[in-house]
């Protein structure tokens, strides 16, 4: 499990009790993260192989984590349970979402300085063995994984046309559910 999945070693020992119980469902998982504050929330990201994912899905992964958590007792206080899709402008915690949303913008981090900086933002151009390429204003640079200590996509008209494309694709989305938008004009003429 890479630090990006689970960053914190508390995370890394969640991700091996709840990776099991997802997989066994048939989701992947994005993240987890265990978040303190006035109660502590446990952060789960999961999608199907075809980046999916509905909120009775979530329900479902909620319930069977849930379970798990209980009988292996491995968060001590209190805490809640949160179960997500990605979302939109996803993390990007594993090799291969670099090479799956190549051609989109990302906004990625890394854990020391490179060339003087650790920011990086620019248009992913896929993986190139243990490397993520970006395409940045000085040029195409590759950041190898283990480097990266954050990685999302940033949130672009292009993107949101691809997400709604899969979603249209995997007939999560049916345009004939939806009504027709009507401007002022076209009101006034009917």
């Amino acid at each position: 499990m890479n630090d990006l999945v689970a960053k914190a070693a508390i995370d890394r020992r969640l991700a091996e009790i709840i990776l099991p119980v997802i997989e066994g469902m048939g989701f992947e998982l994005v993240r987890v993260r265990l978040m303190s504050g006035k109660t502590s929330t446990l952060q789960i990201m999961a999608q199907k192989s075809d980046g999916t994912i509905e909120v009775d899905d979530c329900a479902d992964i909620s319930t069977a984590v849930s379970a798990t958590l209980d009988v292996e007792d491995a968060i001590l206080d209190a805490y809640t349970l949160e179960v997500s899709s990605p979302g939109i402008d996803r993390p990007l915690t594993r090799l291969k979402d670099f090479d799956l949303w190549q051609g989109y913008e990302a906004k990625l981090e890394t854990t020391e300085l490179i060339d003087g900086r650790r920011r990086f933002k620019g248009e992913l151009a896929g993986i190139e063995g243990d490397e993520v390429l970006i395409n940045i204003e000085e040029g195409t640079i590759g950041l190898k994984f283990d480097w990266l200590s954050d990685a999302k996509l940033v949130l672009t008209d292009d993107l949101i046309k691809e997400m709604l494309r899969q979603r249209k694709a995997a007939g999560v989305v049916n345009e004939d559910d939806f009504d027709e938008i009507k401007t002022e004009t076209q009101s006034e003429e009917d």
